[in-house]
């Protein structure tokens, strides 16, 4: 017999003295130890308990110990748990040890338990429980007690019909005789209750526990003493976790609403498009908008590079579902609307689900619709963005794009989507549909009922079906509402998807126009699985619920938007039988149906049984408390109504059908459910008797609580619902979600709290966090053995097979990573475990979805007048009952707060705030024949009230009303302390807030502070006699919400609500001592919300404090339970003595407003907070008056302090003394420091104030001033340090070409160490060797700042590429490490892995150096980089980087106004009023003396020691502006035609002549010079305009920089410190100080010694030591001895100066959104620029740099064609029939149209050789640095002017076949891209397709290198089966020369003067046939037919002469005859 033995000694370091009892859990089987009496601070038990057992131990069981403190009366109060996994004992057998409890609070406690385990398995013997084992506790005594007392007053009458779990708590300890007594037949320990008697014998027994012991399973812990949930210990927890005391419910419904998108689309290029010589043109179709590109003539390549921009402004699930389409067509113009050639669809959902919300460079994969069974037409490279507002998309880089583009690498897929994607069918099948509502008015149908006496059904539904931008519809089934098709759609499309949902809608088809009667939306990613044992698409049959508005019918519905699917459903509409299969089509087979058109069949009926066996189901609800009733409807009477499905809704619920026929199924008495008839008792003769339901409560008026709100007089008597439904029985679905739900619940639980504890610093995340990985996987474990239950159940679909397979795997690997997380769980890795754990949440959340849905939600709606006015929604698996405790519901037979809201847009804004009711309501939903339980759960201590009209009162019939007996009085204390960061709900920007706090039916208020946002209270608010019912310790365990809803006071009309938060109090019982941990309770901070916006955070503590009774009624309870008789016990109240004390207002002038107490009050101590008041900005008028004698006032917990006032704010607005202090006492947690507020008045005559605007600083956490560490090694002074200055090694390692420009082709190599320059050399020594081309050396004239520029961006880029590359290996790492420890691989996979994956990213982010081709000597060549010296290119802005450069100075926005409401993070922009520019600084008193000891301390300034001083100044500043990026286009054409403007105060530059035309992505390169004082004018502002030939220009975006901050700071943002200094040339200095002078300058100010210069390229600051060069080369070369690059090099690594050090702002670009008033919240574009200021009393600085735009370079390529060869052969021959071709060759550049040239035909041709001898010759304009040609013309005929287009240069040949009379045919093309093309062949044999198809293997070349290229290419085309085949070879020579030699040595084009080439040689048969006839004949017939001819001119010879003969023949023979 195996056994596990406990053996308790002892529990030590117990509190207090007192009876202790203790309970040891194991496998859910509780033994109680015998009470320890009167032991203070051991107990010693020395008990031994054994359980028998029949599986082996498992290292992953728990032990759980619990100590209590054992009441005879009152319930047991916990002292601590231990909980031990029995890892150890299973493996060793025994095990002793001594360990600490932990509390309710997860916290080790003092107290600690001794305990030795033994574990005794026999191996192969396994016994079986037997009853008797239980009773044979094996240390039994009589007297012992085994039981957990309950209360003693739970006052329950028996035979009240609530289980007999419950009949065990009211009991008393009696003796216990030898097993005989009243308990005799109730075995000790867990034994079958009764309970079991209706289980089902197929349902596998599980152990049922009772209530504690439930919850002592759910306490799974382990070791540590972090494992137990704070919010699981229910059992008699208190308000631990912020969950408990925090509920979090949500208000308002947030989808459905309109929200702001932008969607940007750049079509860049598209490739291998499939057809002849086409005319491509882009179209880009987002739900119904069309935009098109441009068109691209004769090319299978056009490159378009034409950005795309689409607004909406729709709720984000109807955004989510639009389909993005781009589709190429073919030859579009004004008349025809050309041909599809391919499309490609994905809906926005899944661009918004990317990362950065965007694809970027990818290349979309073209299919053609109508035609499946062909393959690829081609492919688009685009990049697609999806903005809501609030977004931020991180565009890459858009320098210039280099490197080629793979493009099977880059398609436009998401992760894990295969590329050759195939195509499916999806089938949709449609059966039937019942429970629909009128759609109809009945008047029409009465008038037809009077004259044809036909009732008709007033609904004519058919379905429609959505699914990637295809509609299908069913027919139209015509009055019925119990309609059935049996029909299915059937969709084809690509498969997987890229449209994640499919919309299933009923509609009512009418004359006038169809209305959706019920939307349902399927999720593919829930229905199907994608992982290697996934499965497709599959769904059903099931049942489909629909909700959506109210069924009675009204012409104008308006929330008919819900029944379209958007917004939360109000009510129930109907419900639709379907299912979905998806068939994966082989396209090779030959009948398939090629099209994608939606197709409609019929298809076969399916049986009643498929969807499941039907089942009777009940659900009874039970008000125990209607409160917060709105004051608008609290005059009339009121019910409320339950509804789930049609059943029970009275109004409008069951529209019968007029065919009423009855279908009895198989004889059964049970109603058919599809006719779903209501309070229909005749026909529902049941088991029960009569039980008719009872769907609503009795009307009753409500009473008045306060002035807003009514409450309904629910007190003794509760009103109940109950209703019987019949459903299919498929809970094994909804207990599946449950499980996974409540896994989740405790898992997000779990995860707040870690959170929680890191946000307010306590100690021990890691250990919470452990404990909550520990619980997951022992939840997920759990859910393996549960979930495979009931697998042969009727109607399981093949979903629910796969599911539940996929399900069990996914919680399986979770629960293994989960184990493998925890161990890896450290102090330093908590935050990123926790983001891990986070995605197993989400994980859990997706998985408990259920797409097949199976009983309808319940819905409760409050009545009156018989209108609907408000409702709540309440799952229906929330209150499922299962015999399964994981598998119930999570509120199933618990009361629960539900808050009512108003239906439909009505919830939307102010009105969905308030609160329409708030209930406490008791739900129960199971099994008609399981329902005995449903009453378990509620509060004890009720008699149930039957119907009257029942007949004979059956037991079984439920109540319709509960009368409880039992109350308990308690006494409420809240304290308010304080609310920070309030909503402003006054046009002055500030509030004048009180609190309201709700609790049960009563409600006090706070007073009212007036004008702030940060009100401390203080105020104590008491409630007492607060009457609850139910048993106290229930009560205890889950209190009833408290509501505190915070007002503003208005002086007129009524209060203006805030927002509101709930809470739950701390409980204290009589028994229970007041006293450390709980009480007094601590100050917490909950969030307010306001709708879904967070409207401030209140300071505030509850707790509930139960009034004792007196000792009379005890002693009558204690006589009456002794004889078990329990009569209903009437308990007064006894004295509130024994009540923590009140303390009496001490404030007497706030009269009786009682204070916070001082234990929960926080402890204070003394602060000084000193105020730096520099100057205020910005500020508007007030009134229309401006302000002119501003002040600022600074408060804080009631102390503060005023500036002095600025006299004149126009002249100067900086304020004349700086530093001011006051004292406040403040707490000494730093989360509790009240806000500190800023306001600003302005000073009127008479002594009038008006306030401008006011500042709340939140948290002063950041300015608390912390002394400086000395010890860190910042301060080390020992010694001097020598500074490595190199330059960072890990960029140096990545080297790219950069192209410098037009002229030098140089790359050399950046930062080069000695070793490097010497490979270097060799390398080119090989190259030479091996005929590689040579690199020039960089010539410096040639480079200019636009070289830095590039060069910086492509650093930019590989750093970037670097850290992806970097990140991603980490990532792959981390999978790896985790997959290996769970055991996945061996570990050297791991290294085989790692490297794999470091080659995967190297093709990835293209590190494509392969493709520069091999050198000669076999190694890769890398290409060098040249030495340019860079500048820094940020990709955001410069503040972004420098902490908006608030390194002493701080810009406070000061508001004013109400906040606005009209969406999340409502945008305070427009209240912004002015700023305050200052600083704030406290610290603790007294502070330490060292500090004002040092040298120059001015007292005066305190805390802020040299800050310049703030008179005004005069500043030159000087604003560079390179380019702008992405803008938003301005005009109808999709462009805009942008220019720059500037301001800075009264000064404006508008640079309108400029503009640049037609482009979004312009490049400015300017620079503006402005002359500026500070601080009057600070802010500058950048916009980019949109210049319009009529009309205003319109802003497209702006940026705005306060220059003061940055003039000012430490990061000296004056002038950026590039990296070298030099004194000529494009990167010369611009700082009118030199290095030198900067570095002693900062020396100085920084009160350092001096640098001190040595020999040998040293210099020391502080006791660093840098070393660098000394020598410097002038304009004529000259060499000369110089400090300043010793002195930069300090500069560059200034943050490595102890205690002044810090980083100095670079050499840079920065790149700033552009951001417009009107699309608030989404960028418009970016720009890139910088800013230099000047102080003007400094030397003047030196002219500004030269950055405008680089001029293209004139080149003029010369292309001759000398011949062709194997050209195909299109003609047949007139004469012969012979294959021929009239061969030409035609060319271009830059486009067709532009510059097309056409050889001259070589007719004839009949081996498809041609001679040519032609030259092409093509000038254009090239930009070197961005490998563009640019190209200038106009758009069309009515352009105003040209516009600039940069094309990449790829030259164009094309093979033709010439007819006269009808088109040229097209033969073959080759594209050759200048930079980088195919060497070519030599011979015209060795030329093959192999150069095109393999051209990223072979080495390429650039003619700008070669300048001369002489070779064969080959020309191609696509067949019919878009195979590349070989149609021609042509031999060709390329010369690219510049103007200038092209100007020396003219060439001629074709064969013209000068330089003239000769004629080809060309066979004497190319001529024209019609020109010289006879020449034809010569040669076509002559040749080939001479002795054919000869032969028949014989043959015709010789029947001439016969001819003759036979003609002359008769005349002869009668002239012989006759005239012989």
């Amino acid at each position: 017999m195996m056994s596990l033995m406990v053996h308790l000694k002892t529990v030590a370091h117990l509190r207090g003295k007192g009876d202790r009892i203790a309970k040891v859990t194991f496998r859910g089987l509780p033994f109680f130890s015998r009470v320890a009496e009167n032991c203070e601070e051991v107990a010693n038990f020395n008990e031994t308990f054994r359980w028998p057992i029949a599986s082996r131990l498992d290292g992953n069981e728990m032990l759980e110990i619990q100590v209590y403190n054992y009441s005879k009366v009152f319930s047991n109060r916990l002292v601590g748990t231990f909980s031990m996994v029995l890892q150890k004992v299973a493996e060793e057998g025994h095990l002793e040890l001594t360990d600490t409890l932990i509390d309710d609070n997860n916290t080790s406690i003092k107290t600690s338990v001794t305990i030795e385990i033994r574990y005794q398995s026999m191996d192969g013997t396994v016994g079986v429980w037997s009853d008797g084992e239980f009773l044979d506790v094996p240390d039994d005594r009589d007297g012992m007690f085994a039981f957990e007392t309950d209360s003693l007053l739970s006052g329950q009458s028996h035979g009240s019909g609530t289980s007999p779990g419950r009949s065990l708590q009211g009991s008393i300890p009696t003796f216990r005789k030898a097993g005989k007594g009243v308990f005799s037949a109730m075995k000790l320990g867990k034994i079958k209750s009764s309970r079991d008697d209706h289980r089902k014998s197929d349902e596998p027994a599980v152990l049922d526990m009772e209530d504690l012991d439930r919850r002592a399973m759910r306490l799974a812990g382990a070791m540590d003493p972090d494992t137990i949930s704070l919010a699981s210990v229910t059992a008699v927890t208190t308000n631990v976790s912020n969950k408990r005391s925090k509920p979090d419910i949500k208000m308002e419904p947030s989808s459905g609403r309109p929200v702001d998108y932008q969607i940007s689309i750049t079509v860049i290029e598209a490739r291998q498009l499939i057809g002849l010589n086409m005319d491509p043109v882009v179209c880009v179709e987002i739900g119904d908008d069309k935009k098109y590109t441009s068109m691209k003539e004769s090319t299978n390549c056009p490159y378009y590079n034409e950005y795309f921009v689409f607004d909406f402004h729709v709720p984000p699930d109807v955004m989510f579902d639009k389909i993005i389409k781009l589709s190429v067509i073919h030859s579009k113009n004004l008349l025809r609307s050309g041909t599809l050639v391919g499309t490609f669809k994905m809906d926005v959902g899944t661009v918004y689900s990317q990362p950065e919300h965007q694809f970027y460079h990818k290349w979309a994969i073209m299919s053609d619709p109508d035609d499946i069974t062909a393959g690829c037409k081609g492919y688009i490279k685009c990049d697609i963005a999806v903005v809501g507002k609030g977004d931020n998309i991180k565009t890459p880089h858009k320098a210039n794009e280099t490197d080629e583009d793979d493009i099977e690498g880059n398609l436009l897929l998401p992760e894990g989507i295969p590329a050759e994607r195939q195509w499916a069918r999806f089938y949709v099948r449609i059966y039937r549909a019942e429970g629909l509502p009128k759609m109809n008015t009945s008047i029409m149908a009465n008038v037809k009922k009077a004259f044809i006496g036909e009732n008709r059904d007033l609904v004519d539904p058919y379905v429609q079906v959505q699914f990637a931008g295809q509609k299908g519809k069913t027919s139209v089934q015509k009055s019925s509402y119990e309609p059935i098709w049996n029909e299915q759609v059937i969709f084809t499309e690509l498969f997987p998807p890229l449209c994640k949902r499919m919309k299933v809608q009923i509609r009512d088809s009418d004359k006038v126009n169809d209305v959706a009667i019920g939307t349902h939306f399927i999720d593919l990613r829930k229905i199907s699985n994608d992982g290697d044992k996934g499965f497709l698409p599959t769904l059903g049959p099931a049942w489909a619920n629909m909700y959506g508005s109210t069924r009675q019918y009204t012409l104008m519905d308006e929330h008919q938007d819900l029944n379209e699917g958007l917004g939360e459903g109000v009510s129930f509409r109907s419900r639709l039988l379907l299912s979905i299969a998806v068939e994966i089509l082989d396209t090779t087979s030959p009948e398939i149906i090629s099209s994608t058109d939606v197709q409609i069949e019929n298809v076969s009926n399916i049986s009643e049984s498929a969807t499941g066996k039907m089942d009777e189901f009940f659900l009874f609800g039970a008000f125990l408390e209607a409160t917060m009733i709105d004051r608008k409807i609290g005059d009339k009477a009121i019910s409320f109504e339950i509804t789930i499905g049609n059943y029970g809704n009275q109004i409008d619920g069951v529209s019968k059908p007029s065919s009423t026929k009855k279908k009895k199924k198989d004889g059964d008495n049970e109603e058919e459910e599809n006719e779903l008839i209501q309070n229909s008792s005749e026909d529902e003769a049941d088991e029960d008797g009569d039980l008719v339901s009872v769907s609503t409560t009795p009307l009753m008026k409500p009473v008045i609580t306060d002035r807003n709100y009514f409450h309904l007089p629910y007190f003794e008597k509760k009103p109940c619902v109950y209703i019987k439904s019949w459903w299919q029985d498929q809970r094994r679905r909804l207990y599946n979600s449950n499980m996974m739900d409540k896994i989740a619940d405790k898992l997000e639980e779990g995860l707040n709290d870690v959170q929680e504890i890191i946000k307010t610093e306590k100690a021990f995340p890691e250990r919470r966090l452990r404990g909550v990985l520990e619980e997951l996987s022992v939840g997920c474990s759990r859910f393996v053995t549960l979930a495979n239950k009931d697998v042969n159940q009727a109607g399981r679909t093949k979903l629910d097979r796969e599911r539940l397979k996929s399900c069990m795997r996914e919680m399986d690997s979770m629960a293994q990573q989960t184990r493998q997380i925890r161990t890896q769980v450290k102090k330093n890795t908590v935050k990123e475990k926790v983001k891990l754990v986070q995605n197993f949440l989400q994980k859990l959340r997706f998985l408990a979805d259920e797409p097949q849905h199976s009983i309808p939600d319940v819905f409760v709606w409050m009545m009156s007048n018989n209108k609907r006015i408000a409702y709540a929604r309440v799952p229906s698996k929330d209150i499922l009952y299962s015999i399964v405790d994981e598998e119930t519901g999570k509120d199933c037979g618990k009361v629960k707060a539900v808050f009512l809201k108003l239906p439909g847009k009505k919830g939307f804004g102010h009105a969905g705030w308030t609160v329409q009711a708030k209930l406490e309501l008791y739900l129960w939903l199971g099994l008609n024949k399981q329902r005995k339980d449903f009453l378990k759960g509620l509060p004890n201590g009720f008699e149930e009230v039957k119907a009257i009209n029942t007949g004979p009162v059956l037991q079984s019939i439920p109540p319709v009303s509960l009368v409880y007996d039992m109350k308990q009085v308690f006494q409420l204390r809240a304290h308010m302390y304080q609310a920070r960061s309030l909503f402003a709900a006054d046009s002055s920007g500030l509030s004048d807030p009180f609190a309201r706090v709700f609790f049960s039916t009563h409600s006090q208020v706070t007073e009212v502070l007036s004008e702030t946002l940060c009100p401390t209270w203080d105020q104590l608010l008491v409630f007492d006699n607060v009457e609850l019912f139910g048993e106290a310790s229930e009560l205890r365990d889950d209190p009833p919400i408290i509501v505190v809803e915070i007002y503003d006071q208005d002086t007129v009309g009524k209060a203006e609500f805030i927002g509101r938060t709930f809470a739950k109090p701390t409980i204290k019982m009589c028994d229970e001592h007041y006293g450390p941990p709980r009480f007094p309770p601590q100050l917490e901070y909950y969030q307010v919300y306001r709708g879904n916006c967070t409207a401030g955070e209140l300071l505030a503590a509850f707790e509930l404090l139960q009034i004792p009774f007196d000792e009379e009624s005890i002693r009558r309870a204690l006589i009456a339970v002794h004889n078990f008789a329990v009569p209903q016990i009437k308990v007064g109240q006894g004295g509130r003595a024994d009540l923590p004390p009140l303390e009496g207002p001490t404030d007497s002038e706030h009269g009786p407003i009682l204070p916070v107490p001082l234990g929960i009050r926080p402890v204070l101590s003394r602060y000084r907070i000193e105020v730096l008041f520099w100057g205020l900005r910005d500020l508007k008028r007030i009134n229309l008056a401006q302000v002119d004698r501003p002040r600022v006032d600074i408060e804080c917990a009631g102390r503060g302090v005023q500036s002095v006032l600025i006299q004149n704010y126009k002249k100067n607005p900086n304020f004349s003394t700086l530093v001011k202090w006051f004292e406040v006492d403040l707490p000494e947690n730093e989360l509790l420091h009240p806000p500190l507020n800023i306001r600003v008045v302005d000073c009127r005559a008479f002594g009038r104030y008006i306030l401008v605007g006011s500042h709340a600083v939140t948290s002063l956490r950041r300015f608390i001033y912390s002394t400086p560490d000395k010890t860190s090694n910042n301060w080390a002074t020992a010694g001097d340090i020598l500074v490595n200055v190199d330059a960072d090694p890990s960029i140096r390692k990545m080297d790219t070409v950069v192209k410098l420009d037009a002229t030098s082709d140089a790359v050399v190599k950046v930062d080069m160490t000695e070793e490097e320059s010497d490979k270097d050399k060799k390398k080119k020594k090989k190259k030479k060797k091996g005929g590689v081309e040579e690199e020039d050396e960089t010539d410096e004239r040639m480079l200019d700042w636009w070289s830095k520029y590039f060069a910086s961006i492509e650093t930019l880029k590989e750093t970037l590429r670097a850290q992806e590359a970097a990140q991603a290996e980490a990532e792959e790492r981390e999978d790896l490490e985790i997959a290996a420890e769970a055991g996945d691989f061996k570990p050297d996979d791991l290294l085989l892995k790692g490297s794999k994956t470091k080659e995967k990213n190297k093709e990835k982010k293209g590190f494509k150096d392969k493709k520069k081709g091999p050198t000669a000597d076999g190694t890769e060549k890398k290409p060098v980089k040249a030495k340019v010296d860079e500048l820094l290119v940020y990709n955001k802005e410069l503040e972004s980087e420098y902490g908006n450069f608030e390194d002493w100075l701080h810009t406070f926005n000061l508001y004013r106004g109400k906040a606005g409401d009209d969406d999340e993070h409502a945008l305070d922009d427009d209240r912004i009023v002015g700023r305050f520019k200052g600083s704030l600084c406290m610290y603790k008193l007294p502070l330490s003396e060292e500090i004002t000891r040092e040298a120059g301390f001015d007292p005066n300034m305190g805390m802020f020691q040299s800050i310049p001083h703030n008179d005004p100044i005069n500043v030159l500043v000087r604003v560079y502006v390179v380019r702008a990026t992405d803008l938003h286009p301005a005009d109808i054409n999709g462009k805009a035609d942008p220019y720059v403007v500037i301001k800075l105060g009264k000064t404006e530059v508008k640079d309108k002549e400029n503009y640049i035309s037609k482009q979004l992505n312009p490049v400015f390169g300017k620079s503006f010079d402005i002359e500026a004082t500070f601080p009057m004018e600070s802010m500058l502002t950048v916009s980019v305009y949109d210049w319009d030939l009529v009309g205003t220009d319109d802003l497209i975006g702006e940026t705005k920089i306060d220059l003061e901050n940055r003039f000012y700071s430490k990061y000296r943002a004056t002038c950026g410190i590039s990296s070298n200094y030099s004194v000529h040339g494009y990167n010369v200095w611009r700082d009118p100080l030199k290095p030198t002078q900067i570095l002693a300058k900062l020396c100085k100010d920084g009160k350092t010694d001096a640098p001190q210069y040595g020999p040998g390229g040293k210099v020391k600051v502080a006791n660093r030591i840098f070393t660098g060069a000394t020598e410097i080369e002038d304009e004529n070369g000259l060499k000369k001895q110089t400090e300043e690059h010793l002195a930069l090099t300090v500069l560059n690594h200034w943050e490595e100066i102890p205690r002044v050090g810090c980083k100095l702002v670079p050499e840079h670009v920065e790149t700033r959104p552009l951001l417009n008033v009107d699309k608030p919240g989404i960028e418009q574009g970016r720009i890139e620029m910088w800013v230099d200021m000047f102080s003007m009393d400094m030397p003047a600085p030196g002219p500004a740099i030269e950055i405008s735009p680089r001029k293209p370079k004139r080149y003029e390529l010369r292309v001759i064609i000398w011949n062709t060869d194997e050209v195909i052969l299109e003609d047949d021959d007139y004469f012969t029939g012979e294959k021929s071709s009239d061969i030409f060759v035609r060319g271009w550049l830059k486009g067709q149209q532009e510059d097309k040239q056409d050889t001259d035909v070589h007719y004839h041709s009949l081996t498809g050789e041609g001679n040519f001898n032609w030259r092409f010759v093509y000038p254009f304009d090239y930009l070197m640095a961005e490998e563009k040609i640019v190209i200038s013309k106009k758009e069309s005929m009515f352009s105003w002017d040209e516009t600039e287009y940069k094309i990449p240069p790829r030259l164009t040949l094309q093979v033709w076949d010439a007819d006269h009379f009808s088109a040229d045919d097209f033969l073959g093309a080759i594209e050759l891209d200048l930079n980088r093309f195919p060497r070519g062949a030599k011979t015209a044999k060795q030329c093959s397709l192999n150069m095109i198809r393999n051209e990223h293997e072979l080495p390429t070349i650039s003619i700008f290198k070669q300048k001369r290229v002489k070779g064969w290419w080959p020309f191609v085309a696509r067949d019919e089966n878009d195979e590349m085949e070989l149609t021609g070879k042509v031999e060709a020579e390329l010369h690219l020369v510049t103007a200038e030699e092209a100007e020396k040595s003219p060439v001629g084009l074709g064969r013209n003067e000068p330089d003239p080439l000769e004629k080809p040689n060309r066979p004497d048969t190319t001529f024209l046939w019609f020109l010289s006839p006879l020449k034809a004949i010569r040669y076509l017939i002559c040749n080939r037919y001479k002795w054919l001819i000869i032969k028949i001119v014989l043959a015709m010879l010789l029947l001439i002469m016969l001819g003759l003969f036979l003609y002359s023949m008769p005349g002869y023979l009668v002239k012989k005859l006759l005239g012989a």
